[in-house]
């Protein structure tokens, strides 16, 4: 374990699967929120850092009374050679192990580990992905498939290999032609400075209303925003037409990965196709970071137009960008009667707390 930040950081960057989400920013957003932090590394040969996972644990009583109880989470990890059956068994005991030692309920994990490639796959794929033989020793080591998916379990990815030319040749006709559109009509882009944020954010709370999604107060973004901005691990972009502020976005980077997290837009000139501009100046920003994978960071289970995040996928797809499943999140329970209490209480305060959310928004957004 490291006490400074970017020791952590050029650890993370170093290691397959390294991610914004276990930077040590993340965690000290975190930590604001009640959760405390554990660094976690395996060490191959001389010392050499071979694996790593930044553990968030939080402290909660169940049902508001009675004694506290703990969880675990490794938000899109650990970082090791998913590859590697001797090191996939040793960090899955050394985890099972601690979370027995902790007394957690659980331990969740998420990891960027591939199930399957390509719209025409599916999760029963019998290819030689990692994450097939990855979700084969966790059913038998007795961990379970969570019903709390806290990311998104499939993404779409954009290879920022090649020139411009290339990225433009591997996009959908409509979507070149509608970033030529945007250009034509002069749309400008232009990074964001720290004081945008919060016109940002309220924005993202107009396309929150608008979209009918839920997100947190202003607040927390505006933490995670500018601790990344000011750590070098994070940009806005803001797109603007005769001075009027159309649409933004914000990625993260880290290592030879950017992504995209926060897009925001308002009603205003939609018809000048500001969002396409945003998103080529996001993935020359990306390449001249030295990233090599831009990840569109979310794509539907289902490849249906019922599906309420199709739309998204459509989009990101005339993009030139590849759909990606993961195996999703797992639990390892050590309580399994606290286990199974907490999905049955959470889901309902939940419910409860997204429904005041969703009133408050409708407060916050910009007219």
């Amino acid at each position: 374990m490291t006490d400074h930040p970017k020791l952590w950081n050029e650890i993370v960057s170093s290691l397959p699967g390294a991610h914004f989400l276990q930077a040590r920013e993340w965690a000290d957003v975190k930590q604001s929120v009640g959760w405390t932090r554990e660094e976690i590394t395996w060490t191959e040969g001389e010392d050499e850092v071979s694996g790593a996972a930044q553990l968030l644990i939080r402290s909660m009583r169940l049902l508001r009374v009675g004694p506290r109880v703990s969880l675990g989470y490794i938000p899109r990890g650990p970082m090791i050679d998913w590859n590697n059956e001797a090191q996939r068994i040793r960090v899955l005991k050394t985890l099972e192990t601690k979370a027995r030692q902790r007394g957690l309920i659980f331990i969740k994990i998420d990891p960027d580990v591939t199930l399957d490639i390509g719209k025409n796959a599916t999760s029963n794929s019998s290819g030689s992905f990692p994450g097939i033989q990855l979700v084969n020793e966790l059913n038998e080591r007795g961990w379970k498939y969570s019903p709390e998916q806290i990311q998104f379990k499939n993404t779409m990815l954009l290879d920022l290999s090649g020139s411009e030319e290339e990225w433009l040749a591997r996009m959908k006709q409509k979507t070149r032609y509608n970033l030529r559109l945007a250009i034509k009509n002069e749309v400008k882009v232009r990074k964001a400075r720290l004081e945008d944020l919060p016109m940002l954010y309220h924005m993202y709370a107009e396309t929150a209303d608008r979209d009918g999604f839920i997100i947190r107060p202003e607040a927390y973004y505006l933490e995670v925003w500018t601790t990344f901005v000011n750590a070098g691990l994070a940009e806005g972009l803001i797109a603007e037409f005769e001075g009027t502020i159309l649409a933004g976005l914000i990625f993260f980077y880290l290592g030879s990965r950017a992504w995209y997290v926060y897009g925001m837009s308002t009603n205003k000139f939609r018809e000048k196709m500001p969002n396409y501009l945003l998103q080529w100046e996001a993935m020359r920003s990306a390449r001249e970071k030295g990233c090599l994978v831009y990840d569109l960071w979310g794509a539907p289970d289902t490849l249906d137009a019922s599906d309420p995040m199709f739309g998204v996928y459509r989009f990101k797809e005339g993009l030139g960008a590849e759909l990606v499943r993961t195996i999703g999140a797992w639990d390892y329970p050590v309580r399994p009667l606290l286990y199974f209490m907490y999905h049955r209480i959470i889901p309902g305060l939940l419910f409860v707390t997204r429904w005041i959310r969703r009133k408050q928004i409708k407060q916050e957004v910009v007219v």
